[in-house]
């Protein structure tokens, strides 16, 4: 009995992806001893050298398969003996399943007996093209063996070189291009999901009973990604002060947008349990210090909580650039920042204070992460938009009559056109509003159905005594 000879172990390497050169390796599984199929014959019908690796039975296959065999050439009549490998996996299986091995379909019932030695090879070479040999009377088991996963079939009969190495060749070239579409609609699937994952990790203000208008935009700065290092909230607490926050953390890849979204809904999460200003900032800063892949990362921030009223608010800024407010028949202006405190993850006691401001009666309140203002003022040149440029660029917006949603769109599309293309950084704009001559139309259309009453309105709880968060 001949000793086998130790061959390197298979990898979990598609054969079809490796690079022989043009040479061709061929295991033949068959119980013939004389072989019907020589290496010089199909060498020269193929034009290239083509190696004949021959087993006789499945155990000496599961030896011989390795990772430069290129095609297997399968006898369907070879026999399974009782208790054979081909009832379980062997050691020669590899590891992890191929692509698109746990939908390969079962044979058909009848049809599982005779396909055992197939099945049993596709199991530990499922990286391979499989090439099936069968009788020529039998061609409803040929074409099963190919829908259960051999790439083609040739019946004995037709054994000459010239189909022989031309079959291969087809095999081969088949096996190739179904890995390959596998992993285009894996990564398709996956793309699907983490464009849901990230979709729905964007916000959904929470502004219900609210009459504050709101708009935002956002574009990532990454390429083909739905979320970026910036972050953004509104959120509506029931004494109604609607809360609102946007965010920026340093870099631009994966681990960073993680971070902006958990920050953001650490934020909703604190605002709707009560905490605001300086003690919702140092907590937030616990959370990141937590979450962050280096000390190096940090984060701005800004927060602004808008009185029920709509007509004051507190700010607080950490290390981000002031919002924007315009005022009815104003120019827009920055507000101030001098108070502000470091952005988060710098130093580890900072303090932010909350500065107290006025709106008005008829505002608009622009928050922006510095993606919309670093960008260049004209394509080709280094200087960049910045804060003055912004408000001047708003400011004719306004001019032209532009609010809500179309006065950010434009916005964004001007910053872009002046850079000259895509912006590299992230980009997040949100925009909150009070319109008096809107609330009165929605108080009018709300009070239209029922009767008028001619009772004075009951005052508020919360008018009685301004509530401690918009202390003078």
């Amino acid at each position: 009995m001949p000793v086998p000879v130790p061959v390197p172990q298979q990898r979990d390497v598609p054969a079809a992806e490796t690079s022989h050169g043009g040479d061709l390796t061929v295991l033949v599984i068959e119980d013939d001893p004389a072989g019907s199929i020589t290496g010089p014959e199909l060498s020269a019908a193929a034009g290239t050298r083509v190696r004949i690796r021959t087993a006789r039975n499945l155990t000496e296959a599961g030896r011989l398969l390795t990772d430069d065999v290129d095609c297997i050439l399968l006898d369907l009549a070879l026999p399974v003996p009782t208790g054979s490998a081909a009832s379980a996996p062997t050691a020669a299986a590899p590891a992890t399943a191929a692509p698109g091995a746990e939908h390969r379909p079962e044979p058909a019932p009848g049809r599982a007996d005779e396909l055992a030695v197939l099945t049993h090879v596709l199991r530990i070479a499922p990286l391979h093209a499989v090439l099936v040999l069968t009788a020529q009377d039998d061609t409803e088991l040929a074409a099963e063996a190919v829908r259960v996963g051999a790439q083609d079939y040739l019946f004995r009969g037709e054994l000459d070189a010239r189909v022989l190495s031309r079959a291969i060749r087809y095999a081969v070239e088949r096996k190739r291009a179904d890995l390959a579409q596998h992993q285009l609609t894996e990564s398709g699937l996956r793309a699907q999901e983490n464009a849901r994952l990230e979709r729905g990790l964007l916000p959904t203000p929470l502004l219900e009973g609210s009459d504050l208008s709101f708009a935002a935009r956002y574009r990532p700065g990454r390429s083909r990604a739905l979320l970026g290092g910036d972050f953004y909230d509104t959120v509506r607490t029931p004494d109604g002060t609607v809360h609102a926050m946007i965010g920026d953390v340093c870099g631009h890849g994966p681990d960073e947008a993680a971070l902006g979204v958990e920050l953001r809904i650490a934020w909703r999460a604190l605002t709707l349990a009560g905490l605001c200003g300086d003690r919702l900032l140092s907590t937030l800063q616990q959370v990141l210090e937590h979450e962050r892949q280096s000390e190096e990362i940090f984060a701005t921030l800004c927060t602004v909580d808008i009185a029920p009223d709509g007509r004051r608010a507190g700010l607080c800024l950490a290390g981000h650039p002031a919002p924007l407010l315009a005022r009815h028949g104003r120019p827009a202006r920055l507000l101030p920042y001098e108070d502000g405190g470091p952005a988060l993850g710098l130093l580890p006691r900072a303090r932010w204070p909350r500065r107290q401001v006025e709106l008005g009666g008829e505002w608009s309140l622009m928050m922006y992460t510095d993606g919309l203002i670093e960008g260049r003022v004209s394509a080709g040149s280094s200087q960049r938009l910045g804060q003055d440029g912004m408000v001047a660029m708003v400011n004719s917006r306004l001019e032209q009559g532009l609010t809500g949603e179309d006065l950010l769109e434009a916005a964004v599309a001007e910053v872009r056109e002046r850079h000259g293309g895509e912006l590299t950084d992230d980009v997040a704009v949100l925009l909150l509003g009070r319109d008096p001559e809107r609330i009165r139309r929605r108080g009018r259309s709300a009070s239209r159905p029922g009767p008028v009453s001619t009772a004075p309105a009951a005052a508020p709880a919360a008018s009685a005594q301004r509530p401690p968060l918009y202390g003078p």
